[in-house]
């Protein structure tokens, strides 16, 4: 493969600045370019040299090179890491010198395609590196490094290896199909996997909904009453203001949305239209909105006047639903799980604070094995429908034959996602979306 290099720190002018090189050339690329006690070539691997980085009499600059010699590498080949000054100048001319001695500039996520390429991971935990360094909260990074410790691969792989070996047995029934009493794959076996299978990929699929959640941030509606305090109740929680607030009735026409982190977990917010019988025409696409929000989310905050209360009974039993007494400053309230006593005017929120974050945690379980990528959905998905259709297979008595395509169908599902069975296209677009350092 060819010796690639590019800066793996963000882009900008920082105390220092690392650029990563990779490949078979990649010790004697960065070797004439480097001047320090001891040749480049000589270094043991896990080493870390001091030198300058010079082209014939010109100095660039000092660095420190950290060594990694393949195959115990993060892409499984030789590859050094050149810490230098964060100039925007000196990581720029550091670029064009190494690609003049014989690099060739890194493609989005390559450093992580050859890693997957070379057998350092598989699929699932090379997308893990990705969201791992786009995780925006605690939750979303403790579920990305879960996925990078192989929490999800390690599942799936137990479930291939045992259907492999019930599939290999259904194989070798067809080379003696002349022979109709013989039976390799014990059918009791065969039905208990297939149930054990089933339980695991639903629980699997079910968890989507909370990674996904954990990834982009948990929804949270804010719905209730004209003139309830929303609008004043998202800027408290946001503490700037974010939506207009007005004593005119339908001010918030549309729903505004904005994220806030509370211990460690994302929160995405929507205020939204008050909710209130109108022959406005645009009014009533606000509330249409503001339902469907509602319908959306997964925590459902019921804004009630303290001094004026008005109920929905759409939100009566809905188990989403935390009701808000705001205004509490006019008209005091009790708190409890069910019902929280705040005054958005004032800023006496912290109990709505509390309460989100023990709704969050209760959400999730943080030992459980979680997904949160939708390519791995679609995927689980498909290998659900696959052994459900062994499921009925057995119970209508079809053959070996017939049950071994779907367990091929479902293999092969299993297989897309930790990257054993794709396709090229598939990789580009995966590691398109990656940094280019990365």
């Amino acid at each position: 493969m060819d010796t690639i290099c590019a800066i793996s720190t963000a882009y900008g002018q920082g105390g220092i600045a690392v650029l990563r090189v990779s490949g078979d050339r990649a010790l004697a690329v960065v070797n004439s370019l480097f001047v320090g006690r001891r040749p480049l070539l000589e270094a043991p691997a896990y080493s870390v040299l001091h030198g300058s980085i010079c082209r014939g009499d010109e100095l660039l600059d000092e660095v420190l090179l950290t060594v990694f010699r393949a195959p115990h590498s993060y892409t499984g080949e030789d590859v050094v890491e050149i810490a230098c000054h964060g100039s925007l100048y000196i990581q720029q001319e550091m670029l064009r010198w190494l690609v003049d001695a014989g690099c060739r500039m890194a493609r989005p996520g390559e450093f992580t395609q050859r890693a997957f390429l070379s057998g350092k991971m598989d699929l699932t935990r090379a997308e893990a590196v990705a969201d791992l360094i786009a995780s925006q909260s605690r939750a979303e990074k403790d579920l990305a490094l879960s996925q990078l410790r192989g929490s999800v691969s390690s599942r799936i792989a137990q479930l291939r290896d045992r259907l492999l070996h019930l599939t290999s047995l259904l194989e070798l029934e067809l080379d003696f199909a002349d022979h109709e009493e013989l039976e390799f794959a014990d059918r009791d076996q065969l039905r208990s996997l297939a149930d054990e299978i089933v339980d695991t990929l639903r629980s699997l699929t079910d968890s989507f909904r909370t990674g996904n959640a954990i990834r982009h941030g948990v929804p949270v509606a804010i719905v209730g009453a004209p003139n309830a305090g929303k609008s004043t109740l998202l800027n408290a929680l946001l503490g700037e203001e974010r939506a207009i607030v007005s004593d005119i009735s339908g001010t918030t026409r549309d729903t505004v949305e904005d994220t806030l982190l509370i211990d460690g977990v994302l929160f995405r917010l929507v205020d939204t239209a008050g909710i209130h019988h109108t022959d406005d025409h645009l009014e009533q696409l606000g509330i249409e909105r503001s339902l469907e929000a509602a319908r959306r989310a997964q925590i459902v905050l019921e804004v009630i006047d303290a001094t004026s209360p008005v109920f929905d009974p759409r939100f009566a039993d809905d188990p989403r639903v935390l009701r808000v007494w705001n205004k509490c400053d006019l008209q005091p309230r009790a708190n409890s799980h069910e019902q929280i006593a705040i005054s958005a005017k004032t800023g006496e929120i912290q109990p709505l604070r509390d309460e989100l974050a023990r709704r969050a945690t209760q959400t999730y379980d943080r030992s459980a094995v979680m997904i949160s990528n939708a390519r791995h959905y679609e995927a689980l998905l498909r290998a659900l429908e696959a052994i459900q259709r062994v499921q009925q297979g057995m119970n209508d008595g079809l053959s070996g034959e017939l049950l071994s395509m779907d367990l091929q169908d479902c293999l092969s599902a299993l297989g897309e996602v930790t990257g054993q069975i794709t396709s090229q296209d598939v990789l580009n677009n995966i590691f398109s979306k990656f940094c280019i350092g990365k």
